[in-house]
Formats: structure tokens, C-alpha cells, sequence
């Protein structure tokens, strides 16, 4: 009986050649994380213009940015979790993990937030073939369907307030994000950087500015607590999964964001994770987005996010093998980063007077508004920080916020 025998073979200068654009790639993707108010889509748009002048081998080129999309997604809960100022996927997960911050429980947020991501990585990687069959054979059912899909959401989460009061301020943030959503989403002004979209102002005001002007009268960030993980190991698995298999959504079906998915797992995620699990849910739908959309360009030929669209500007080929190594390597690195740097951030914030913080991120995000929209971002970032006051002040989750991208799907698809 003949044996086949399978032969790994390593080419020592090319897997240091690899290693060293993952490297780079990674550590573009933690500063472009770590900056307050810096939207993926934004970054990714950047990373799209610069991708086609990096001197280098395309799929080594197409490597670092396919590195540099992962490692901001693990990084980008650090600024969102420590100062409240989310970009659009880490909006959601944003929320809890900043309340848990001012528990006293950052460290654990912290962790629950890198290990959310990089299960999602490592569930991924296997699923997605068999969920590519899946998703593709379904998309036509799903897309036919999505405004009824999206109305269900919104409804759930709106019911799921504890008091009248709560739902009506719900529902009125949804309308008027929805509204603002409406008329700002497609315009498209002049402005100093080649890389805008209104994603930016829209999520910094709505999401970001309202904690910023409550901490400037507040007391800070409390002494952080011990790092021990208060979540079982079977719940922890189930919300990445979760939070994995939105991912895939995601990657697959246009106009569906990050963001919108992370609401739709709010709803599906299991009974008593609470904060928790909504960190590991959606830090896996963020991180997961990047692989699947990788599995989306192969299957159909579609560049489904803006890490993508750099990743084609860089005209790498789709060698799925050398670029799945390059997205579990960033995945690792990613995970060792967040924790390193996230504990050494909240350190930092919470030895500095908290209004002068507050103060100096305020002015980089209105400044980041001004670089990406122009003068049309800044009355766009000024209007939604006031919309974004509105659940905070009549007692609702800033969850329903989340109307400013659902709106106007409903309406439109």
C-alpha cells in the first residue's frame, strides 16, 4: 500500500523577509490604533493610498497591510476603553468596556477584550471555507430581507430598556441618529486628507465627545483592580464564536459594518454575560471582519472593507496560505500588545488629571474632523456630540446611537 507523504519545505530568507513586513505591518497597525478617534475605515483608506509607493514585493506589501488591519483591530479597544472615544466597530463594545473601567475592572476589560479578538482569529481561520458555502448560499435570502432584519434589532434593543422613560429616550436617539445618518453618510466634502468619509466626525461626536465632556467634570479613571477574568471558559468561547461567525456576515454582504453586526449580537449573545461578553462578542466581530473579507475577495472577487481595497492597491497576490500565517501572526502579536500597552494606557490616564485629558482628545478629534471632512465634519462632529448627550441624559444605552448606520439601511436598502 503506497503512503503519500506530505513535505513542509522552509525558505529561511523568506520567512525572515515575512516576518520582518508582519512586523511592520503590526506596528503600523498599533499606533494608528491606539489614536483616539481614528476610524478603520479612515486608516484603511490611508493604508489604501500609501500601499501602491512601499517599495517591496507585492505579496510581502499585501502582507504588512493585511497585518496592520488586524493589529488595529486588537489596539483600537485601548483608547475606546480608557478615554470613551470609540471608532464605528469599537463603538458598542466601547460602552461596557469603559464602564468597567470606571469599576475598577480595566485590566480585566482589557484582557477579555484581546482574547474576544484573537479566539476570533483562531475560529476563523478553520470556518471559513465551510462558512463561505454558508453565508454565499443564504446571501440572497439575507439581503432580500435585511430592513426587515435591522427593524428587529432596533425593536429588541428598545425593549430591552428597564423603563418607559429609558425606551423613549432609546427611540428618540435612534431617530435622531438615524436622521443625522441620513443626511450626512453620503456626502463627500474637500478636505486636507484624501482619506474622509463622515464615519469619522459622526462616531468621535456621537460616541466619543459626550464621555469627554462628562469627564471633564468628573473625577477620573479609579485605581484599577486586579486582572482576573470574571467570565466561565464556556461563555468566553461562546460570545468569540459569536462574535466570529457576525465576522462573517460582515465580510460577506455588503453594507452590513462591523458595527451594525456587533448590535446584532448584543441581541444573540447568551444570557448572563452581560459587559463581558459584550466585549468578547464584538471584539471578535471586529477582528474576524478582517479574515472573512479575505475569504470574500477569493470566493467572489469583491474588496468587502478598506483594508481590502489597500490590500488590492498593493497588487499582492491571493496566496491564502502565506497570508492566513501573516493574519494568525498579527493575530499574536496583537494579543500581546493590547495587554502590554492597554495596562501601561490606563496606567498613564490615571496618573494625569483627567479634565486636562479629556480636554487635549476633544481637540484631536475635532481636529481629526476637520482633516478627514473639512469645515462640513466639524458642524456634522458638533451636531452628533449633541445628539450623542441624549441617551446619557434621559438614562438610555448609547447602543441605539447605533441608528446613525441602521437608519438609514432600513430606508435605503
Amino acid at each position: 500500500m503506497a503512503v503519500a507523504l506530505l513535505e513542509f519545505v522552509v525558505d529561511p530568507s523568506f520567512s525572515i523577509r515575512l516576518l520582518a513586513w508582519i512586523l511592520a505591518g503590526s506596528a503600523l497597525g498599533s499606533v494608528s490604533g491606539l489614536v483616539p478617534g481614528l476610524h478603520a475605515n479612515n486608516f484603511a483608506l490611508l493604508l489604501a493610498g500609501f500601499a501602491v509607493a512601499v517599495p517591496g514585493p507585492p505579496l510581502f506589501v499585501g502582507c504588512a497591510m493585511l497585518s496592520a488591519g488586524v493589529v488595529h483591530t486588537f489596539l483600537n479597544a485601548v483608547p475606546a476603553m480608557a478615554l470613551g472615544v470609540p471608532d464605528a466597530e469599537m463603538a458598542v463594545t466601547a460602552l461596557p468596556g469603559h464602564r468597567m473601567v470606571l469599576e475598577g475592572r480595566g485590566y480585566e476589560a482589557i484582557r477579555l477584550s484581546a482574547l474576544g479578538s484573537i479566539l476570533a482569529v483562531l475560529a476563523a481561520v478553520p470556518l471559513a471555507i465551510p462558512v463561505t458555502y454558508a453565508v454565499m448560499a443564504a446571501y440572497p435570502t439575507v439581503r432580500a430581507n435585511l430592513p426587515l432584519v435591522l427593524a428587529m434589532v432596533v425593536v429588541a434593543l428598545i425593549a430591552a430598556e428597564r423603563t418607559w422613560r429609558a425606551r423613549a429616550g432609546g427611540a428618540l436617539s435612534f431617530v435622531l441618529a438615524a436622521g443625522l445618518g441620513a443626511l450626512t453618510l453620503d456626502l463627500s466634502p474637500d478636505a486636507p486628507l484624501e482619506a474622509g468619509g463622515m464615519l469619522a466626525p459622526l462616531f468621535a461626536g456621537l460616541f466619543g465627545a459626550p464621555v469627554l465632556i462628562d469627564a471633564v467634570f468628573g473625577s477620573g479613571i479609579p485605581e484599577q483592580n486586579d486582572e482576573t477574568i470574571a467570565l466561565p471558559r464556556w461563555l468566553l468561547g461562546a460570545t468569540a464564536l459569536a462574535g466570529a461567525l457576525a465576522g462573517a456576515v460582515v465580510g460577506y454582504i455588503p453594507g452590513i459594518s462591523a458595527a451594525i453586526a456587533a448590535v446584532a449580537v448584543l441581541v444573540l449573545v447568551p444570557g448572563g454575560s452581560g459587559n463581558r461578553g459584550y466585549i468578547v462578542a464584538t471584539s471578535g466581530v471586529d477582528t474576524a471582519n478582517t479574515i472573512f473579507a479575505l475569504f470574500a475577495l477569493v470566493a467572489i472577487g469583491q474588496p468587502r472593507t478598506g483594508v481590502m481595497v489597500a490590500f488590492e492597491n498593493a497588487n499582492a497576490p491571493l496566496e491564502l496560505p502565506v497570508l492566513l500565517l501573516a493574519v494568525v501572526v498579527a493575530g499574536i502579536l496583537g494579543f500581546v500588545l493590547v495587554i502590554v500597552v492597554g495596562d501601561a494606557y490606563l496606567e498613564l490616564v490615571g496618573h494625569t488629571a483627567y479634565w486636562k485629558i479629556s480636554t487635549a482628545v476633544l481637540g484631536i478629534l475635532f481636529v481629526l474632523s476637520y482633516l478627514f471632512t473639512g469645515v462640513p465634519g466639524i458642524v456634522v462632529f458638533l451636531v452628533a456630540s449633541a445628539i450623542g448627550l441624549v441617551p446619557v441624559r434621559l438614562r438610555a444605552r448609547r447602543v441605539h446611537l447605533m441608528g446613525v448606520l441602521i437608519g438609514p439601511l432600513i430606508l435605503w436598502t
